[in-house]
Formats: C-alpha cells, structure tokens, sequence
C-alpha cells in the first residue's frame, strides 16, 4: 500500500532562522501520527508544510501520489482533501455554526446548499453540537467551537485531517470533550496526523509517534516502545516528566 502523505527532504527557514531539517516520514491510510516535541521544535510548521499553508524552501510533499510542490499541481484540489483544524478555532464569527459548516462545500462547488446543510448536521451530530446549529459562534465555549472547527473540517469529506495543537487553548476541564471526538475519528479510520501535548492521546490512539527536537525528527515510532524505552537521550529527557509521573488510575 502506498501511503497517502509522503515528506521527503522538506526543509525551511524563516530568515535565518531554520526550522524544519531534511524531514522525511509518511503516513498510511487509516494511521493516525502524533508529532511531539517541546515548543519551537518545528512540529507546526511541519504540518503547515504539509498542506501548504507554508511554502517550504526545499524537498517534496506527495498527496496521494502527487508531488504538491509541482507547478503542474491543481494544490487546491488536492488540499480539498485536506481538513485542518487549528489551534485558535479560525472560526467565522459573523456566521452561525451551520454556516461556518456549509461554506465551503456551497463556495467551492462540491455540493448545493440543501446537501451541504445534511452533511453539516450528520457531522455537527457526531460531535455532539446539532442542537448548535443556529447557534452564533460567539456564545460557544472553547470547546464547543474547537468541535465545531473538526465538524467544519469533515464537511469537505477529507481524506487526511491534519489537527495542529488542537487542546492548547482551551480550559483543561474541557480538554477531554475534544480529544473525545478525536477518538472517535480515529476508532472510524480516518487518517489523522497531530501536533499535541497530550501524551495520553499520543501513547493510546497513535498507530505512530514522531518526536521532533531543533528542527529534525529525532526519533519515531510504535508508541509502545517510544513511551517505554526511547533510544535516544534527548527523547528521554523529553518525557521524562510522562514517564516518570503517575499513570492513569494509580
């Protein structure tokens, strides 16, 4: 099976700033990757590269095959494919959530408002908000518009959702209701790679973890073996303070 993302090469800068190092990894259908690292690693721009929602300086990033850095690339037709979810929401605050769901499948042509609106309510059902519909997003608590963000996100039917610190804004005591949903994507198979903090979900819904330090990735793979003996000392001394601490129940 050929996997759906595959980075090769991808390097980038920001002045003289080098943020991502020759990254090469990829991801299979249905597999869900977490990508950890401390803060200024490169773990987001990473996943912005990946979509392009930043241009990289050098390598390749192939969608289903297709190299998105060719200029004979339709790159918005492929980034349809695409679902982000972003740290801030990046919600409209001028529209409803059922308009903030339906606007981009009627704009781009992929469905007529009728059909749009079904979709938007089967997904708005699946994180637990239908009855926000009409809702304005303004009287939404963090939570609530972070489930509207991944609901938004599937009305374009995507095959790869890209989550890029989905919990880091929102109030810990309702952390749990956002990572719920995220489960219940990844329990339905879809293709899901994470920027995140939350070390629970990287050891218990990853198929793989990528740990990222200064720019590289320093070291992936079975969470498993990543949260039980990492190889490297730099992984170690990373989630040292995971390791170390009490587990859940204990």
């Amino acid at each position: 099976m050929d996997p759906i993302i595959r980075v090769e090469g991808l390097r980038k800068s920001f002045g003289s700033n080098v943020v991502l190092r020759d990254i090469d990894f990829q991801v299979m259908l249905g597999e869900v990757v977490t990508i950890i690292g401390a803060s200024g690693s490169g773990k987001s721009t990473l996943l912005r590269c990946i979509n392009l929602l930043e241009t990289p300086d050098a390598g390749h990033v192939w969608f289903h095959g297709e190299d998105l850095a060719s200029r004979h690339v339709d790159v918005n037709r492929l980034r349809e494919k695409i679902g982000m979810v972003f740290q801030g929401f990046n919600l409209f605050n001028n529209m409803d959530v059922l308009q903030n769901c339906t606007l981009a499948p009627v704009t781009l042509g992929k469905m007529g408002r009728e059909e749009a609106e079904a979709e938007a309510m089967r997904n708005l059902e699946s994180v637990g908000l239908a009855g926000f519909a009409h809702a304005a997003v303004t009287s939404l608590s963090g939570g609530q518009k972070q489930r509207v963000a991944i609901a938004r996100a599937l009305c374009m039917k995507p095959d790869l959702m890209l989550f890029d610190e989905p919990t880091s804004a929102l109030d810990p005591e309702i952390v749990g209701e956002v990572l719920s949903v995220m489960r219940d994507l990844a329990a339905q198979g879809m293709t899901m790679v994470v920027v995140t903090h939350e070390m629970e979900f990287a050891k218990n819904v990853s198929d793989k973890v990528v740990f990222m330090d200064q720019g590289v990735i320093a070291e992936s793979g079975d969470p498993g073996k990543m949260f039980s003996s990492p190889e490297l000392p730099r992984t170690r001394e990373f989630l040292a303070r995971y390791l170390d601490g009490p587990k859940a129940g204990e």
